[in-house]
């Protein structure tokens, strides 16, 4: 692959890696004023972990082709 495809798919795996973990706060705070406290912990989890490591990758990518 070109260095920019490269790029703009690690910016694009950054950036979804983060509406993942949005979506996965906001989610948990649905759960929370539900009354539903574990299961709102473990959707929190969840988003932070697959956003986040979604968001490593990109970064690793980017690294690794010297844009970053």
């Amino acid at each position: 692959m070109k260095r920019s495809s490269l790029w703009w798919f690690a910016k694009a795996l950054e950036g979804v890696g983060m509406v993942v973990v949005l979506a996965g706060v906001f989610i948990s705070m649905s759960e929370g004023f539900a009354d539903e406290g574990l299961a709102s912990m473990q959707t929190e989890f969840k988003g932070l972990f697959i956003g986040g490591l979604l968001f490593v990758i990109g970064v690793l990518i980017e690294r690794r082709i010297g844009t970053r």
